[in-house]
């Protein structure tokens, strides 16, 4: 039983790698994705209020790398470790489905909605299954990972309720910064550790208050203060971690 499971963990380990390097390559599979096309939605959702300032999509460059590194690690070095194993299992639909998702958002906002949610949910559930050891091969890259998802889950969210006229994209954005708070900072309380994970929360609030400046006052009051809001839990995080 014990060389079993120490096989099974090895391919999870492979599997959790190759599914990174996929991840990692999938913006080839798509030109210059920067967010739904606004005419996939029955009201054309241009310059929404809810979405951050495009400058802030960069962090998916430092995503894809340190998850590609952190799994490398864990494969080269912690290929049979048990304490890695609850979080690759999570980790693995939250990969499968990143790998994919540029592809499907190019194609729908819904389905992109209901899938990028299925990444978060795994992924929330991978970085509170993360060792406490290697936390900068394991929870920091999934904790940054999750972050920016917390994020743009939200935001997707946000789009299709202002774009299939549920809300006005003001009241949309507010609801949906709102939630994002709650979610990001629930989680990081909770988790006590990878501080990573308010990290990309907060760069994201901060560049929804960029994209409002001078445009929507009140979201950007909220995701202003959202993000100050974030930096005592996140500070919390990194003292335990030090």
């Amino acid at each position: 039983m014990t060389r079993k499971n120490t096989m099974s963990r090895k391919v999870i380990a492979i599997v959790v790698f190759i599914l990174a390097g996929l991840f990692a390559l999938s913006p080839l599979m798509v030109e210059d994705f920067g967010g739904f096309d606004p005419e996939l939605f029955p009201i054309p959702q241009v310059d929404p209020p809810v979405q951050p300032a495009g400058y802030a999509f960069a962090i998916w460059g430092v995503i894809y790398l340190w998850l590609v590194v952190g799994m490398g690690y864990g494969l080269w070095k912690r290929r049979d470790d048990a304490r890695w194993h609850p979080m690759r299992t999570a980790l693995i639909p939250s990969l499968a489905v990143g790998a994919i998702w540029l592809v499907v958002a190019m194609n729908s906002a819904i389905w992109a909605t209901v899938l990028i949610w299925v990444m978060l949910i795994s992924a929330l559930v991978a970085l509170f299954r993360s060792p406490v050891e290697d936390r900068w091969f394991a929870s920091l890259p999934v904790g940054l990972y999750a972050g920016w998802l917390s994020a743009a889950s939200c935001v997707s969210l946000g789009l299709l309720l202002a774009g299939y006229g549920l809300l006005d994209a003001s009241t949309a954005a507010l609801a949906m910064v709102f939630l994002a708070l709650v979610i990001a900072s629930g989680v990081q309380s909770q988790l006590g550790r990878a501080p990573s994970y308010g990290i990309a929360v907060i760069w994201a609030l901060v560049a929804v208050v960029v994209q409002n400046l001078g445009v929507n006052s009140t979201v950007a009051a909220l995701a202003a203060g959202g993000a100050l809001a974030m930096l005592m839990p996140t500070y919390k995080a990194w003292r335990a971690t030090v």
